[in-house]
């Protein structure tokens, strides 16, 4: 019930949020229209309908998956997207009146507006373009105590696929055959392959069933898998032939590898009781598998060579990429260092909530050891 209620309340807020922004565009929009015309009815309507799309879509596609909701949520979330840009045009558009109005200046403020806006929008476009074309990112990674049988020898990461109501198992078919096309010899899929959505979760995991690599491929559980009963999809993911790690250790060829799903590494105090349980080898190489980076410090202390994860999506696009730097500061995205450990970050292959892309690109990651 206490769950209940706080989920009711973060949707009322969301929508309450939402109404205001459309409201603040709307007015920035119909302020100072020329003549003093009048804003249309339909315009007032369309404005209304856009403000309840995104939480009406989303609430549907938790519960139903089929075509015509899949496409209503789309279309709501790339709005969203769009809207985000369209806020700051708004804000910049006010500003500047501001500015003008001190400085004693005038002018049309309006056109003003339909320049930002007209921004904001071919922004957009291109955001939603740039969301679905995946790129391969390349990085050496050197590790100490690396076994000879892994020196030169490469592994893919691939995270936050997000299949759901925007992408399904069309685009898992494109990214598996991307990472064959890279004959990697370990792939890691860092958490986040599903959406958390109302969705048949084997037949989407079905094109997994094609990925093959001499050391083998690895899971490990996101917070969209873990929402609620993860069982689901975790089965689907075993069910295709994929190695789920669950707060263990696996040995390939003298390459330590080890996996924590997101519930088990969000909390210090859990994660560093799961690390300490696992048995870890200091003396040799070893790589952690985990959905986020929220806890380094924690994977260093237990004497890791490596993490790899995902879940921040670099933010995904301005202004929220600038937000995202700030939670995770380094460790955001890319390869970066704490004390003897190294840490790779994925922005990751997919999106959440609006498919749009400014400021990060998805991407598959190939590592070379060395």
């Amino acid at each position: 019930m206490r769950l209940r209620k706080r989920v009711i309340r973060f949707i009322v807020t969301i929508q309450c949020v939402l109404f205001l922004t459309h409201f603040f565009i709307y007015r920035t929009w119909t302020f100072g229209l020329p003549n003093g015309d009048p804003p249309a009815t339909w315009m007032k309507v369309v404005f209304g309908l856009l403000s309840i799309s995104f939480v009406s879509a989303s609430l549907l596609a938790f519960r139903y998956s089929n075509g015509l909701i899949r496409a209503v949520y789309r279309a709501a979330a790339v709005w969203v997207g769009w809207l985000s840009f369209l806020f700051f045009a708004a804000a910049g558009s006010w500003i500047t009146l501001a500015i003008a109005h001190l400085a004693g200046l005038t002018f049309d403020f309006h056109r003003m507006v339909e320049l930002l806006f007209g921004a904001a929008i071919l922004a957009g476009i291109y955001a939603v373009f740039n969301a679905s074309w995946t790129r391969v990112t390349r990085a050496t990674v050197e590790l100490a105590n690396l076994p000879d049988a892994w020196r030169g020898r490469k592994a893919a990461l691939i995270s936050d696929l997000h299949l759901g109501p925007v992408r399904n198992g069309g685009f898992l078919r494109r990214m598996v055959a991307k990472i064959l096309r890279e004959a990697p010899d370990a792939i890691f899929i860092a958490g986040d392959l599903y959406d958390g959505t109302a969705i048949d979760a084997a037949r989407a995991a079905e094109p997994l069933s094609r990925l093959s690599a001499p050391h083998g491929v690895y899971f490990v559980a996101g917070n969209h898998e873990q929402f609620g009963d993860d069982s689901k999809y975790l089965n689907a993911v075993a069910a295709a032939g994929v190695r789920v790690l669950h707060n263990e250790k696996v040995e390939v060829e003298g390459l330590q590898i080890v996996g924590v799903p997101y519930r088990n590494a969000a909390r210090d105090g859990a994660f560093a009781s799961v690390l300490r349980a696992v048995g870890l080898d200091r003396n040799r190489a070893s790589i952690l598998l985990t959905h986020a980076p929220d806890h380094p410090a924690i994977a260093e202390a237990a004497g890791f060579s490596l993490q790899l994860s995902g879940h921040t999506h670099l933010g995904q696009f301005i202004p929220w990429s600038w937000m995202a730097r700030r939670i995770y500061r380094q460790f955001v995205y890319g390869l970066s260092r704490i004390g003897k450990m190294q840490v790779f970050t994925s922005s990751g292959a997919g999106t959440w909530g609006p498919p749009l892309r400014l400021g990060s690109n998805p991407e598959i990651v190939v590592l070379e050891f060395v």
